[in-house]
């Protein structure tokens, strides 16, 4: 019998790998993750980001000060993790004090600096820039320079969420690379060498309108298992989901229709991943505009009238029909990520019998034809669409048919988005059919919902002063069941008013390839976690 050596079998294990890494081709060395992008992005400087392919590349580049946890509430100091400050501490009620991560280094080897905060701050501040974090920083935060390895953030009120405008806005950029540029100019810089940030992965090469490359920054020291990056652009998401389904890519961030959920799950090559999304959506009455007037003020202006209609549909089933197991209808102007999610918020319960007397109390009452009217006047009113969005359609459809069930003549009208956006402006609408991305924090429901809001994207009028002060109240809550407590209280007041009929709240699924293991999402920034994902060769 031939005696296997402890060298042969070396050679035989050498053997091994180098056919099991040919076989895994195109992933040659086995570490490789190609994600499927519908779109894009113009740049990756972060002020500048806006696409959220965009974010999902800029975000491995580039770091915050701190993180924070998936769920976690922007009031809450134990949500956070280190990133770029390895530490922070409360100087007093106005300020916090950072310090950067010991040995800190841009991606071209010079080191991060407090310089460098204190600059990103003032550019995203920056009217030239126009950020989106602009309105939270300019004339409210100011950063700076203890020395080179401790940054002052100074706030010009005391409030629970200092911590979260600290941290959430500012993408951290090298003060060396864009200080000698005018920022006008900022946004047509497309040099890659430009791309230096101190994240985990670091750029590496754009073929544009093809695929991106990303490489770990072996100069942080541990390496993930993932070493490299590939992103490819598709030019809608059908192609983005053909790159999946073709097993040329391994992760889609969002597959869409559930029927396109379908022809993934029966892939056995592939899995889905389902999580929140943050976003969520509902139908806006207008309260003062062209309905009250053409039906004497008395129709969608009438808080009886919008509690009627708002129980006479089935959110819950709509939802679920229109965007797939998962999706809810939410207890407010919330999705299902925003911390402030309380089922225990009264809501109007699906009840036709209750509507229908509602209806009848308010002098709408039903004729020979079936279909409600008052003093000569029929309960008629229009919902406005954007033209671009099949799921608004469906939604106002379904809406449109329930509403004919309890007696109202509902049209639908679906114009381009800039027409929609102008109408909205100009209050030249009945209800329309709405859409919102959440960030972490609350208090953006304040332009939509609120006196304040009022031509801002408090289009459809609601003013309540009852529920403002609750919003106020709820927003100035330092601990998290108080707050928790307070956001009920001002939802409450909100639904019994019925400025608008809360819809859906969905969830995004995401596909996956096989190979990937050890994959979870922070729906805020979806790839956040890839650095703890391990893979199999691929197939």
């Amino acid at each position: 019998m031939t005696r296997v050596t402890p060298r042969f079998r070396l050679a035989l294990l050498g053997l091994a790998t180098l056919l099991a890494c040919r076989d895994a081709r195109p992933c040659a060395s086995c570490d490789q993750l190609v994600i499927a992008a519908t779109g894009e992005p113009e740049g990756l400087l972060p002020p500048l980001v806006f696409e959220t392919v965009g974010r999902d590349i800029s975000d491995q580049i580039y770091e915050r000060l701190a993180d924070l946890s998936p769920g976690g509430a922007p009031i809450d100091s134990a949500a956070y993790r280190p990133r770029l400050a390895a530490r922070w501490e409360r100087v007093d009620s106005l300020t916090l004090r950072f310090h950067l991560r010991p040995g800190a280094r841009w991606h071209d080897g010079e080191p991060v600096t407090a310089a460098d905060v204190v600059f990103s701050f003032q550019a995203y501040a920056d009217s030239v820039l126009d950020t989106q974090a602009r309105g939270a920083l300019a004339g409210q935060i100011t950063a700076t320079a203890e020395d080179s390895a401790t940054v002052r953030i100074g706030f010009a009120r005391a409030y629970p969420e200092q911590l979260y405008d600290a941290t959430w806005h500012v993408r951290v950029i090298p003060e060396h690379v864009w200080r000698w540029q005018e920022r006008e100019s900022w946004g047509a810089d497309t040099a890659v060498a430009h791309v230096i940030g101190s994240g985990p992965y670091r750029l590496t090469s754009w073929a544009r309108g093809q695929s991106l490359t990303l490489s770990a920054d072996s100069a942080r020291g541990a390496t993930p298992a993932v070493r490299t990056l590939i992103w490819r652009f598709a030019g809608d998401p059908d192609a983005a989901l053909n790159l999946v389904l073709a097993h040329e890519a391994d992760l889609l961030e969002a597959v869409g229709s559930p029927e396109r959920v379908e022809r993934v799950t029966g892939d056995s090559a592939l899995r889905v991943l389902s999580y929140p999304a943050a976003a969520y959506g509902f139908l806006g009455y207008n309260l003062g505009g062209s309905a009250a007037r053409r039906l004497g003020g008395l129709a969608l202006a009438d808080r009886e009238v919008r509690r009627a209609l708002n129980q006479a549909v089935d959110r819950a089933a709509i939802a679920r029909t229109i965007y797939g197991a998962g999706a809810k209808a939410p207890p407010g102007p919330m999705s299902q990520l925003l911390w402030i999610w309380d089922d225990g918020v009264t809501t109007l319960p699906y009840d036709t019998a209750a509507a229908a007397r509602a209806f009848d109390a308010a002098g709408w009452r039903r004729g020979a034809n079936g279909m409600r009217a008052r003093g000569g006047a029929p309960l008629r009113f229009d919902i406005l669409v954007p033209a671009t969005s099949l799921g608004r359609k469906r939604l106002a459809e379904a809406l449109q048919e329930g509403w004919r069930l309890a007696g109202a003549d509902v049209t639908v009208t679906a114009v381009d988005f800039p027409v929609f956006q102008e109408r909205l402006g100009q209050g030249k609408f009945d209800s329309y059919i709405g859409a919102w991305l959440d960030e972490p924090s609350p208090r953006g429901l304040a332009d939509q919902w609120t006196a304040a809001g009022i031509g801002v994207l408090n289009y459809g009028g609601y003013a309540n002063p009852a529920f403002d002060r609750q919003f106020e109240a709820a927003l100035a809550a330092t601990d998290v069941g108080a707050a928790r407590r307070a956001w009920r209280a001002a939802l409450d007041t909100l639904n019994a008013d019925a400025p608008a009929l809360f819809l859906y709240a969905p969830v995004n699924v995401a596909a996956v390839s096989s190979r990937v293991s050890g994959f979870s999402i922070d729906p805020f920034s979806w790839l956040s976690g890839v650095g703890a994902v391990t893979l199999a060769p691929r197939k």
